[in-house]
């Protein structure tokens, strides 16, 4: 390669436009993160704590068919509930349990509620049918799930839906805001 012939003016030029230059006593560079790497979240493992923990006072009676279903839980209002039957709370997440034998429905709908309020859902819709085909004309998921959401930690509220989202065969629930949601709603307030 050939070295361009430089002209005086540009020569200077450059010198004046780079300023002093130090001359450097070694040629290798150490190389560091100008900042800390961002730390990666651990993955949370599946909650181990049973979250059926809620006492159910007296003994539920067995529900049938077309028996509407109405939980509150103590504490809140009944305007909660009247709010959660007209659908004023949107519907951010929704499970079919139809057709699944009394076991797997419960470990579904524990796994469905526990990343629901991870994930920040506020009302959720649980179909499990009416029980046409159940012995005798009584619902057995519809019992097991009035039992194991008013035992659960995390629902405040459930109702049957309107006609036309499933009638008696379907749940709206009102679930509990995870701690990390309270949290990030007091910061920005």
């Amino acid at each position: 390669m050939t070295k361009k012939p430089t002209n005086s003016d540009d020569s200077t030029l450059f010198r004046n436009s780079i300023g002093e230059v130090r001359r450097l006593d070694t040629n290798t560079v150490v190389l560091k993160p100008d900042k800390k790497p961002r730390p990666v979240p651990a993955v949370k493992p599946l909650e181990q704590v049973d979250p059926l923990q809620n006492d159910v006072a007296g003994s539920l009676e067995t529900l049938f068919q077309e028996d509407k279903v109405v939980f509150l839980a103590p504490g809140l209002q009944k305007n909660v509930l009247k709010k959660l039957r007209k659908g004023y709370y949107g519907v951010d997440a929704e499970m079919d349990l139809h057709g699944m034998s009394s076991r797997d429905a419960q470990r579904q709908l524990l796994r469905f509620l526990h990343f629901c309020v991870e994930d920040g859902c506020r009302c959720v819709q649980i179909v499990h049918g009416k029980g046409y085909n159940s012995p005798d004309n009584q619902p057995v998921l519809k019992n097991d799930i009035n039992l194991w959401l008013r035992q659960h930690k995390d629902v405040l509220a459930f109702c049957s839906t309107p006609p036309k989202a499933g009638g008696t065969g379907a749940l709206y629930v009102l679930l509990r805001l995870s701690d990390k949601f309270s949290q990030a709603d007091d910061e920005f307030e």
